[in-house]
């Protein structure tokens, strides 16, 4: 398994992190996931704007269009009262299955298999 298909059910957890004191656009998010992870983790476009539109469809974000004035306008992104709910969810189900992975995980095991 990659590291990326071990991530794609905390994608939504991710880009709520981001937006949860600002709002944001789809590049900076990208960037701002990037960083996060000091570049252990780079998401993809298509990952990206997915996750976004499943999250405003759901209700988790809205977006709205910002006022550059040079060339075309940016999508902005911010979470809603629901997705910080979402987000609180979300975590709560991380430190869970983290709780219950870590009875699997052997001490000093670097590779997973002997």
């Amino acid at each position: 398994m990659s590291l990326s298909d071990a991530i794609r059910g905390y994608i939504d957890l991710m880009v709520l992190f981001v937006l949860y004191d600002k709002p944001s656009y789809g590049y900076r998010i990208s960037k701002d996931i990037s960083e996060l992870t000091e570049n252990q983790y780079n998401i993809k476009n298509t990952t990206l704007y997915s996750a976004l539109e499943r999250l405003v469809k759901k209700g988790d974000l809205e977006s709205f269009h910002g006022t550059e004035t040079n060339g075309k306008q940016r999508t902005y992104y911010r979470i809603t009262e629901e997705g910080r709910k979402s987000y609180s969810d979300k975590c709560a189900d991380w430190r869970k299955t983290n709780q219950i992975i870590e009875h699997f995980l052997r001490e000093g095991e670097e590779h997973g298999y002997d």
